[in-house]
């Protein structure tokens, strides 16, 4: 990866991060926040949406360019899926619980919060809101978070309703399941302060924390998304969408710089070569007995091919801008936003079954010479024509240098063309929810997951290590509450960070725990009627057993705590039984007796007790 000087470059990059709040129902109506098996879905109904105006008459540009691809919109409802869902019934007031944690967020971020939040209707057509907008209000503005390389400002935090969840995309359009629509999320937009990669992850890994802080954040695939805003100083403005894993940010913002640096210097190229691009036309009869295969099947099916002169580009349209993305990438990108596969160009043929003769023959269909290129579609002739001018819109901007467009991320760490980035004609008033007034004064500042490791270390003496492990887990309410029993920290820190990870590396089906299940173990170690060895035991016994009681698990299991009586019988069994390595090793062979002992009584008796007693057995026979 080439390295640059970002400083000299003029790097600029700001961070938006969208995450779900882990409430009990929706943000405008009573729905649970679960996700359902689309399997579950017990009906479906069909959508076809459009772009409306704003108050000033203007249609958003981003959501017009969504609008001339004509798809079909399928929904799954569930047994839980309401009216508000389905766009048949006004949304409700908006959920307190949801406004309660955006406002402890807003403290951790020492955020301004607004007097009065008005909820928006925020255009959105790609088929992701039945409605066709998705609702969303500002809450706070103006905080700040450090980083290792400087303040970076938190300019606003939005309150909005999550999207419904893609799951199949065919030729007639999109199926979206309904359970994901309107779980509450915020969007966190930081300032253009970032001017590194590194600092950007940096940034969202600290935002992050904060989130997860108030213990009132969803967890898992899915549930946070960081989108980021890069623009270097000759360059434009882009915003990289869907990022999942916070390890991708640096490296997609090292190859938007890499993008953008090489865009510049195509268009400087182009410059020099005085290029241009000519007018679409349709090439049909140029491939009428072609052997490539893609283009004959789209023949086949009554397609045609049209194509587009690209003056000048000759060897540039091949040209790398990304690891294994070329200018002609950018061109297929928006191609295939009109329905089209994908484009062939001249840089890259004869192949794909494209002769040379049929090469030289589309070059003189569109008058395209030696120092030109040429692009080609094959597809329905609707879809082929809307296509190619679409490659010629790409051209054209191509020669100017780099544009501004939202992006989406590859799990390469390069990213594709989605759309343009949308402008403020997309959001207008929502005329079916009151305005609140948000009380900072009603919640608490939460305490930092920082701060909880190291109140962890030095309030209960655990490493560093197991301490951030709990902390930032998420399960800590438990082990505090496993604490106050007066379970042993370390126990019970370990019991609900390793010993799950140890069970379930066995294949121990431990999803089937639930917190009751935990809790009820540490009260029978709390009361003595288990000893610290047996938890393991009896965790695999309930998962495997859910519904049983664990103090009925533990005596069918034969995990209560052993007496003195019971041990010294199961030690003297074991020392009988390698009477020859005692005889010859004395007290050297108490590690290996020790591990038999304790598989002997099953997690039975405390280790101390059996350590105690075994050291005396041997004593006696030495």
């Amino acid at each position: 990866m080439t390295e640059f000087d970002y400083a000299e470059l003029g790097l600029i990059a700001g961070l938006e991060i969208h995450q779900q709040l882990d409430t009990d129902t929706k943000l405008f109506c009573g729905c649970p926040t679960r996700l359902r098996d689309p399997e579950e879905s017990d009906r479906r109904f069909t959508r076809f949406l459009h772009p409306t105006p704003s108050e000033l008459g203007e249609i958003d540009e981003a959501a017009l360019e969504e609008s001339r691809v004509e798809r079909e919109f399928e929904y799954l409802a569930y047994d839980s899926t309401c009216l508000v869902e389905e766009d048949d019934e006004p949304p409700h007031r908006l959920d307190q619980e949801a406004l309660d944690t955006t406002l402890e967020i807003a403290q951790l971020m020492d955020m301004t919060v607004v007097d009065q939040a008005h909820v928006m209707r925020k255009v959105v057509i790609d088929g992701s809101n039945t409605s066709g907008f998705q609702r969303t209000t500002l809450v706070a503005t103006g905080g700040e978070i450090e980083t290792s390389e400087g303040t970076v400002g938190i300019e606003d935090m939005m309150l909005e309703e999550e999207s419904a969840q893609r799951v199949e995309e065919t030729d007639r359009g999109v199926t979206f399941s309904l359970d994901r629509l309107g779980i509450p999320l915020v969007e966190i937009g930081t300032s253009p302060d970032i001017r590194s990669p590194e600092q950007a992850r940096e940034a969202a890994e600290r935002i992050g924390m904060l989130l997860r802080s108030t213990g009132q954040v969803k967890r898992g695939l899915g549930t946070i998304r960081q989108d980021v805003n890069v623009s270097i100083g000759d360059g434009a403005r882009v915003e990289m969408k869907g990022i999942q894993s916070l390890e991708d940010i640096d490296d997609l913002v090292r190859h938007e710089v890499e993008r953008q640096v090489s865009l510049l210097d195509l268009a400087e190229q182009l410059e020099e070569r005085e290029a241009a691009v000519g007018e679409i036309a349709a090439v049909t009869a140029v491939f009428e007995d072609t052997e490539s295969g893609v283009i004959a099947g789209s023949l086949d099916a009554g397609g045609e091919v049209w194509a587009v002169p690209l003056f000048g580009f000759d060897g540039l349209v091949g040209a790398e801008i990304q690891p294994d993305r070329r200018l002609g990438t950018e061109f297929s990108d928006h191609a295939k936003r009109h329905g089209a596969g994908g484009i062939f160009h001249t840089d890259e043929l004869p192949a794909y079954g494209v002769t040379e003769r049929e090469v030289s023959a589309l070059r003189d269909a569109v008058g395209a010479g030696p120092e030109d290129a040429v692009a080609i579609v094959a597809a329905a002739p609707a879809v082929a024509e809307q296509s190619i001018e679409a490659v010629a819109e790409r051209a054209h901007v191509a020669i100017e240098g780099v544009p501004e467009e939202t992006r989406g991320a590859n799990e390469d760490g390069t990213s594709r063309y989605l759309r343009p980035l949308p402008g403020a004609a997309r959001m207008y008033p929502e005329t079916d929810v009151p305005p609140v007034e948000p009380d900072p004064t009603a919640v608490e500042t939460p305490e930092l997951l920082t701060e909880k490791t190291s109140r962890y270390q030095s309030e209960f003496g655990l490493d560093a290590g197991l301490a951030e492990q709990v902390a930032y887990g998420t399960r800590w309410p438990l082990f505090e509450d496993a604490v106050q029993m007066g379970v042993s920290p370390t126990l019970a820190a370990q019991t609900i960070e390793s010993t799950v990870t140890e069970l379930r590396r066995d294949d121990v089906a431990v999803e089937a725990l639930e917190e009751d299940h935990f809790r009820a173990v540490f009260e029978l170690v709390a009361a003595d009627e288990l000893t610290q060895e047996g938890v393991p035991e009896l965790l695999r016994e309930l998962a495997a057993n859910p519904d049983q009681s664990a103090a009925d698990a533990a005596e069918a299991a034969g995990l209560g705590s052993a007496d003195e009586a019971v041990v010294r019988e199961a030690v003297q069994t074991v020392i009988e039984r390698n009477a020859g390595q005692v005889q010859k090793e004395g007290m050297g062979a108490f590690s290996a007796l020790m591990g038999e002992c304790m598989g002997e009584l099953r997690g039975k008796a405390d280790g101390e007790l059996v350590s105690d007693v075994l050291r005396s057995e041997i004593q006696k026979r030495v």
